[in-house]
């Protein structure tokens, strides 16, 4: 049993709170920027997320996980990790995400603290394409996340970097000062998606602006946004890589991990570089994050920009990416173990064939509808555009494994502000459910949203389960969730 420290007050039970898991807890929560802190009271981030086993229902993959009891357990496992070699350490993780998503052995793989400091990793890679710098295409500024507005600009998004230096929000990147920026909304103003056309003609006209002054587009193509989307389509991208070619390079971001091995391999396979964080739907620890770039992207990059000592480590990057050598040659150990936490959950998940994936999806909409939408009178806002409803069924890992709620029919949470104090509230009693997204649109504003997602833990956890016990237990959260939302709990 556990003897509990009071900076932890909800770990789980079954988790020993020696001098192990203590010293583990601390560093799973250091390595970062300023949001990896935990409150010295409650024990959570700025997000109500731990780096350890917590005694609490959630179901917050869409903005951060706490940890699996098994990933716990595994990082303990692990022994004395503070005398690895970090190099050796990220080359093997490297070895890992590639077998995992079955990628050839030349893709390469940039780590990073957090999502938000993998845009710094696309405007490195197409620096020096253009005379005149980078345009970066964003899609959906409130469906990435809200640091990605600086950071995508080659800007400072917090106070300080995961080396603990000290920055200013908004200031520069030595180095990315030519970068212009256009946000391209996927929801129109009344908070529908887009069709993927619109977005693929919206983007081409950014283009066309950057090639006229000089620029190279960087596009960004939303795979798996706050709320499921997946714009511009296959189709839609493969149409303006035909028309644009080496003038345009896009970057995918799949940040929350919603995304199948076989769509990562086809963006790859277009030469489009990949995000992807292991703290959302991959459930691991917050805050860490990997892109995969194609190998010819990665050797031609120009040498990395003077500011990027501030921000990354050498071992980070690839050891054949020019100007690596000037990066700082130190170790981030909680980084690696964060990613550890993380890439060992991606293992277990790609273990489960479709078919079970597809079982645990259904249970888990089943009950998303029968406990909570029908009884409440509640419904979802679509990862779609409207008449699009196959989407769903096309990208379920993507679509649905997330169920954004329209509460804004429910007093407590009638607008975005109310559902964003509700979420608190519910995060601090032990229901953890994924930020509110301004995707309903109601008089005068933004509606409330609550965000209800699984992650690859859970999917392991269930798996052995038989459909009766599966569908039970589903239920039973579903319904402890609607007493939440209902105040009778």
């Amino acid at each position: 049993m556990s003897t509990q420290s009071a900076s932890f007050p909800d770990l789980l039970e079954t988790i020993e709170f020696d001098d192990r898991a203590a010293r583990l807890i601390e560093l799973l929560s250091s390595g970062g920027d300023a949001r990896i802190t935990l409150d010295p009271v409650s024990g959570l981030n700025k997000y109500f997320s731990a780096p350890y086993p917590r005694q609490t229902l959630a179901y917050a993959s869409s903005t951060a996980n706490d940890m699996s009891a098994a990933a716990f357990m595994h990082l303990l496992s692990l022994g004395d990790v503070e005398q690895r070699e970090y190099s050796a350490w990220l080359n093997d993780l490297r070895c890992r995400i590639r077998c995992a998503y079955e990628l050839p052995d030349d893709v390469e793989v940039v780590f990073a603290p957090s999502g938000t400091d993998l845009e710094y990793v696309a405007l490195a890679a197409v620096l020096g394409k253009a005379g005149q710098g980078i345009h970066n295409i964003l899609l959906g500024a409130d469906e990435v996340g809200s640091g990605c507005i600086h950071s995508a600009h080659g800007r400072y998004f917090a106070n300080e970097t995961a080396l603990g230096i000290a920055t200013e929000v908004g200031s520069e990147v030595a180095g990315l000062e030519a970068v212009t920026m256009a946000d391209v909304p996927v929801r129109c103003e009344q908070g529908q998606a887009c069709t993927s056309q619109a977005i693929a003609t919206a983007i081409a006209q950014q283009i066309d602006l950057a090639i006229m002054a000089g620029r190279h587009a960087l596009v960004h193509v939303v795979h798996g946004s706050k709320t499921g989307l997946i714009l511009p389509e296959m189709d839609d991208l493969d149409q303006l890589l035909a028309r644009y070619g080496e003038k345009v390079q896009f970057v995918i971001d799949a940040c929350q991990a919603r995304i199948t091995a076989e769509a990562v391999r086809e963006y790859l396979d277009r030469e489009a570089i990949v995000f992807l964080t292991g703290s959302k739907f991959m459930g691991g620890p917050p805050f860490n994050g990997f892109a995969l770039v194609p190998h010819s992207l990665a050797a031609e990059a120009a040498s990395l920009p003077a500011g990027f000592a501030q921000i990354f480590r050498s071992a980070e990057f690839p050891a054949n990416w020019a100007g690596r050598a000037c990066l700082p040659n130190s170790a981030n150990i909680p980084l690696a173990l964060r990613l550890e936490a993380s890439v060992f959950e991606l293992e277990r998940f790609q273990k489960l064939g479709m078919k079970q994936i597809t079982r645990i999806i259904g249970a888990f909409c089943r009950a998303v509808s029968s406990e909570i939408l029908d009884p409440l009178g509640l419904a979802l806002v679509k990862p779609y555009p409207p008449g699009e409803s196959e989407e769903a069924r096309e990208h379920p890992i993507e679509m649905r494994t997330l169920a954004t709620v329209d509460v804004s029919n429910l007093p407590e949470s009638n607008n975005f502000e109310d559902a964003q104090a509700l979420h608190k509230k519910m995060a601090l009693g032990g229901l953890r459910l994924g930020q509110p997204v301004k995707s309903v649109r109601i008089e005068g504003g933004w509606g409330g949203t609550l965000r209800i997602g699984l992650s690859m833990p859970q999917f392991s956890n269930w798996a052995e389960l038989d459909d009766a016990t599966l569908q039970a237990a589903l239920v039973s959260d579903m319904r402890s969730i609607a007493d939440q939302l209902n105040g009778t709990a």
